[in-house]
């Protein structure tokens, strides 16, 4: 049996009043097979962070994993039938969706402990990713079910055998286990990749939490936006589950570093080669450069108290080590310890209070205990359990998960041990002293990996050297100075569009990073062969496969009556001094190879060549069709390239080919219905020698 719970408080915290009460608790259920089901036994206790009282019981003894992960394969995998923007726009009103309802979130946040700043950074970052990663699918992904990632790759010399990679949803379910501190956007940011990528996914989140994991999955599967079975969700343990994975299926793990190798460990996992993601914990650092200035240090301080005091520091990319200039150190010290004396910590739905409670109490008692390993290497100047440096206002009790901000100094860091591999999770971060480059370097590096480090500069400053030392380290490096400041979304946080994860400790993992997510649930396989099967396979036109012409031409038709493939053979046209002396004129480019006949004699191209952008003008000349038809505009040009020069007296003439076609989803419904049409084009001179070649995409109308 798997027991993932490493952060649920223990039953002996619970008094026996509390014990005695806990029958009459509400029970939370796990969203499977197409219904909630509720155990009775195995039962788990969540308690308020705050108040300390219980408010529920978790269980998930008694489902049936295998039937759980056939019933994904079974329904769930239907959406590997919807295309890429028809998981895209379900994903979008999935965030509509929850938009409207994120009140009811933010009142289960509150026991939770958190502030409703807190809860924000949680509720509406997490639905913030659903938008983002629908908007980047919908502009960056045809509408197709597959993906093919590159174009063709030739492999024989006449080009009728050639390859592409192609990117297909995987067939089986990806199960997410995900950890307590972020309840609600620690699932969404895995499951809207693994959506978009069409497979089905099965959530289990950290019990502390739950209660938020399971109101979200609930509101969605009343969305009925998505198949059954595509998003299932097991609160209490996963029990048996991985023993009925197999290859097709995917997990990935958000957590402790120890369980996150312990899972990885699985046996079953390494008999079958089940990729495993992990995510994992690491004393993440930050760095301020060695001659800072006064407003460098303010940004530095800032920016350690944001990170320790936002969901009280329970954060996997939380500051943990803060390395400073030797001769800053105190003046650091002081100036954090100022800004932490502002803090008033308590019940967050009290007036005034600035900063709430760590998820349990059990968490309170582990975040203690390694503080006090912290100790041994490190003086506590402010904080901890030990101390009374901060204000608490409002009503709790001792059993309350609330603990204050904490600073020690370590001095030595060199010798020391448990500071750069010990992690307090929660508001504790521990200053230290660097006299070299090369000194910090090495501390940054005892860290054995992390999933981010902040470099905090003067503008300006010069920090490569820096830079290329700390980023085999880590994940992701935010610079920060002045300058990027006032747009900064900060250290600690994760964005779709960049990579979270990290080396060593961090997991060796990756999560978000755009589009590289979507690939990671899906299979990665080469396709060999002509080019009139690749282009079937694709949906997407490859250079060498069958072309043909019609009567019409193609800016007159539709788009739904152009077919992949066709093909317009324009007419010809002479390119003469006066075309470049115009283009000149007209354009303001006296470039000498256009224009300066002496010049042009001694460079490469032995005369003057006409301007690469007039080969362009003119091609678009040659295929364009000036009348009104279903053509609405360009809509942009990719991958130009200029192959060779055109010279005065060549003559050229244009292949244009309908490469690829893309609906679009209307934004206002009194637009005419249309979509993107990508056209092939080629350039070739007299003698059938490709000049130039480029995609433009143009807007047309559609039929219906």
């Amino acid at each position: 049996m798997l027991d993932l719970e490493q952060n649920t408080p223990d039953t002996a915290l619970v008094t026996l009043d509390d014990a005695s009460q806990a029958e009459h608790l509400p029970r939370l259920g796990s969203l499977v097979l197409g219904q909630e089901y509720v155990a009775n036994t195995d039962l788990r206790t969540v308690f308020h962070a705050i108040s300390g009282q219980a408010i529920y019981q978790v269980s998930s003894h008694g489902i049936n994993t295998k039937a759980l992960i056939e019933y994904a394969k079974q329904y769930g995998s239907s959406i590997s039938d919807w295309t890429f923007h028809q998981r895209a726009n379900a994903l979008k009103q999935i965030a509509q969706y929850l938009l409207e309802r994120n009140e009811d979130f933010y009142t289960l946040a509150t026991a939770t402990g958190c502030t409703r700043k807190d809860a924000w950074i949680d509720i509406e970052g997490g639905i913030g990713t659903l938008f983002a990663y629908s908007s980047l699918v919908r502009r960056e992904l045809s509408d197709e079910k597959v993906w093919i990632e590159d174009d063709f790759i030739q492999l024989s010399k006449q080009g009728s055998f050639g390859a592409k990679h192609l990117l297909s949803p995987k067939a089986g379910v990806a199960v997410h286990i995900n950890a307590f501190n972020f309840p609600i956007w620690g699932m969404l940011e895995k499951i809207a990749p693994t959506l978009l990528a069409g497979v089905p996914c099965i959530v289990k989140p950290a019990t502390e939490g739950a209660q938020l994991t399971h109101a979200v999955v609930k509101a969605i599967h009343e969305s009925q936006l998505l198949p059954q079975g595509a998003l299932q969700l097991i609160c209490g343990q996963t029990y048996d589950l991985f023993d009925h994975l197999n290859e097709q299926d995917t997990v990935t793990f958000t957590g402790s570093a120890s369980t996150g190798q312990k899972l990885r460990a699985h046996p079953h996992l390494n008999a079958r080669s089940i990729p495993f993601s992990m995510e994992a914990d690491s004393v993440n650092s930050a760095v301020l450069t060695a001659h800072a200035s006064d407003e460098t240090i303010d940004l530095f301080v800032r920016e350690i108290f944001r990170e320790m005091t936002t969901k009280a520091g329970q954060k996997c990319t939380a500051i943990r080590r803060a390395f400073v200039p030797q001769a800053l150190l105190s003046a650091v010290e002081q100036r954090l310890i100022d800004k932490l004396k502002k803090v008033v910590l308590g019940d967050p739905t009290q007036e005034g209070v600035t900063m709430g409670a760590l998820a349990s109490y059990k968490q309170k008692l582990d975040v203690s205990e390694k503080v006090a390993l912290l100790a041994k290497e490190a003086d506590i100047v402010f904080g901890s359990h030990l101390r009374q440096d901060v204000v608490a206002k409002g009503s709790y009790s001792e059993k309350s998960a609330l603990y204050p901000p904490t600073v020690l100094v370590c001095r030595q860091p060199l010798q020391a041990k448990n500071i750069h591999n010990v992690e307090a999770f929660g508001p504790v971060v521990t200053l230290m002293p660097y006299t070299t480059e090369a000194d910090l370097a090495t501390l940054v590096a005892r860290g054995e990996g992390s999933l981010v480090a902040s470099i905090v500069r003067n503008t300006n400053e010069n920090i490569e050297s820096l830079v290329a030392k700390m980023a085999p380290w880590h994940g992701r490096l935010h610079i920060l100075d002045s300058q990027s400041a006032r747009e900064s979304t900060g250290h600690g946080s994760p964005l779709p569009l960049l990579v979270h994860g990290g080396p060593g400790r961090a997991g060796g993992g990756e999560e978000l990073g755009g589009l590289r997510a979507v690939k990671h649930y899906m299979q990665r396989t080469a396709l060999q062969g002509s080019p009139n099967v690749l282009t079937q396979i694709g949906h997407r036109w490859t250079a060498g496969a069958d072309v043909f012409e019609d009567r019409v031409h193609p800016f007159k038709k539709s788009f739904d009556e152009l077919r992949i493939g066709e093909r317009l053979l324009t007419a010809r046209r002479s390119i003469t001094e006066a075309d470049i002396v115009s283009f000149a004129g007209l354009s303001g480019d006296y470039f000498y190879a256009h224009t300066d006949k002496i010049a042009a004699a001694e460079s490469l191209f032995g005369e003057r060549v006409a301007h690469g952008y007039f080969i362009v003008s003119a091609a678009a000349g040659l295929f364009v069709d000036a009348a009104a038809g279903p053509v609405i505009a360009n809509y942009g040009m990719d991958n130009l390239r200029f192959v060779e020069p055109v010279k005065i007296g060549d003559t050229i003439q244009v292949e244009l080919t309908c490469k690829q076609k893309t609906p679009k989803t209307l934004r206002d419904p009194a637009q005419k219905p249309h979509g993107v049409v990508v056209w092939d084009i080629k350039v070739k001179n007299q003698r059938g020698e490709l000049v130039a070649t480029y995609d433009i995409l143009t807007l047309v109308e559609r039929d219906v």
